[in-house]
C-alpha cells in the first residue's frame, strides 16, 4: 500500500528529481560503491524499472547526480562568498572556505562530481555571472589577473591550491581537525599563499 502510494506521488520531472535525491542520499550513506539503480528506485519508492525511463543506465544516473552536485557546490561557494569579507581577496578566501566546506560535508558527492561528472558544469568558457561553479571561481579571480595575462593562469593557481588541499584533507593527510570553522590549523597558513596572487606573474612580465 505504501509503495503504491509513493509511486502515485511522483509525476514527470518530479520522479527524475526524486531519483537524483535518492542517489545523493545513498552516496552520503555508503559511498560510490553503494549507488545502484535498484537502490535509488527503492529509496524513491518506485518500481526498479522506473530509472530506465529517465537515465541511460547507471552512468546516466551518476552524470545526473553529478550535475546536481555541481549546482549545490556552486551555491555553497556563492553563499560563502556573500557572507564573508567583501574585499576582493576576502572573496577568494571565502570561496576557498566554501569549497572545503562542501568537500567535508559531502565527501562522496565531491569525489563523484570530479570523477565522472560533466565537467562543463564546472569548467566553461568565459561568461557573465555565476552560471556555473567555474563562473564563481572566475569572477573571484578576475581582479587579480595582470594585464596581458591569460585569466586561466590565475584561476588555475587558486583552483589547484584549494582543490589539492581539499583532497589531502579528505584523505586524512593532515591528521585530525581541531574542530575549528576552518577545519584544520593548516588551512589559513596555506591559503595565505593567495596574498601573492597575480603578483609574481606581474613581476615576471615586467622583467622581460
Amino acid at each position: 500500500m505504501t509503495e503504491a502510494k509513493d509511486k502515485k506521488s511522483h509525476h514527470h520531472g518530479d520522479l527524475r528529481a526524486a531519483l537524483i535525491r535518492a542517489g545523493i542520499e545513498i552516496l552520503d550513506e555508503g559511498g560510490a560503491e553503494s549507488l545502484t539503480l535498484r537502490r535509488c528506485a527503492a529509496r524513491a519508492g518506485v518500481s526498479h524499472a522506473a530509472p530506465a525511463h529517465h537515465f541511460d543506465g547507471l552512468a546516466g544516473l551518476r552524470a545526473a547526480i553529478a550535475a546536481e552536485g555541481f549546482d549545490r557546490f556552486r551555491n555553497k561557494m556563492i553563499q560563502a562568498r556573500e557572507t564573508g569579507d567583501q574585499s576582493p581577496k576576502g572573496h577568494i578566501l571565502s570561496l576557498c572556505r566554501g569549497y572545503l566546506d562542501f568537500a567535508v560535508e559531502n565527501p562522496a558527492l565531491f569525489d563523484l562530481i570530479f570523477s565522472c561528472g560533466p565537467m562543463d558544469r564546472f569548467e566553461e568558457p568565459p561568461s557573465p555571472g555565476d552560471a556555473t561553479a567555474y563562473g564563481v571561481l572566475r569572477a573571484a579571480c578576475a581582479p587579480f589577473v595582470p594585464e596581458g595575462t591569460e585569466p586561466r593562469v590565475i584561476e588555475t593557481q587558486v583552483w589547484s591550491l584549494i582543490h589539492g588541499f581539499s583532497h589531502l584533507f579528505l584523505a586524512g593527510t593532515f591528521g585530525p581537525s581541531d574542530g575549528s570553522a576552518d577545519h584544520h590549523p593548516l588551512f589559513l597558513p596555506v591559503m595565505a599563499l593567495l596574498r601573492g596572487i597575480g603578483r609574481d606573474i606581474d613581476t615576471a612580465s615586467a622583467a622581460k
